[in-house]
């Protein structure tokens, strides 16, 4: 049987998602959500599986659809507050830490459902530097899956949605990206089943390289399984 030849995706400008993607922050979102829903007598594993890649206003929205979204808006601000003090765990995901050297000088965002606080907790708690052009919860008005973030850091980046690549692993962010007109790499096993246009475990299956016109070339090198 011949060799295939490795998935290759070629952007001009790429847009990073942060927890699951760049960040680990599984075991806080995870601590907090619990608490959460075993408050509002939800159960805590259906309330996993919406959380991530949405605000959390959007999260309470979804979970207790017939609740005022005011409260959920003051709540998601008590939450934010408890996630962005509590980095037990935080961590880069594997590869992370060489991928986004690589990337410092190319044209990237951080597009992010935390707010600023949380973002800059969580980016300096795992170690990794913080991109110059970000797009955080204050900058837009509707979270992920709405497209809304993307389309904000490619227009900040100057770049076309098709000439970018967004990295994701949720299916909130998935959708967003695709919703965007973006191709997409889906890190971990969230994505996995969201159909990105390539699959990666994390980011040490990715090798980036740049063509003289400036052309960014992302190989994968370790196919997620």
């Amino acid at each position: 049987m011949p060799a295939t030849t490795p998935p290759v995706l070629s952007a001009r400008a790429l847009l990073l998602d942060m927890d699951g993607t760049v960040v680990d922050s599984d075991a806080v979102v995870e601590r907090c959500w619990r608490a959460w829903a075993v408050e509002h007598g939800l159960d805590p594993d259906e309330a996993l599986e919406v959380v991530h890649g949405r605000q959390g206003y959007a999260t309470m929205a979804a979970l207790l659809p017939d609740r005022p979204m005011e409260q959920n808006h003051a709540e998601n601000r008590v939450l934010l507050a408890q996630e962005t003090a509590d980095t037990d765990g935080v961590v880069p995901v594997a590869g992370a830490l060489a991928f986004m050297a690589t990337v410092a000088a190319l044209p990237h965002a951080l597009v992010t459902s935390a707010d600023e606080a949380l973002a800059q907790a969580r980016m300096t708690a795992a170690g990794l530097p913080m991109p110059q052009v970000r797009v955080t919860a204050e900058c837009v008005g509707a979270s992920k899956p709405d497209p809304e973030g993307f389309l904000k850091g490619a227009a900040e980046l100057g770049f076309a949605p098709a000439d970018c690549v967004a990295f994701e692993d949720s299916e909130a962010g998935i959708a967003a990206a695709r919703a965007a007109g973006m191709r997409v790499v889906g890190v971990g096993p969230r994505a996995a089943a969201f159909a990105p246009d390539v699959h990666v475990h994390d980011l040490t299956g990715l090798a980036v390289s740049v063509g003289p016109d400036g052309t960014i070339d992302l190989r994968v090198t370790a196919p997620a399984a």
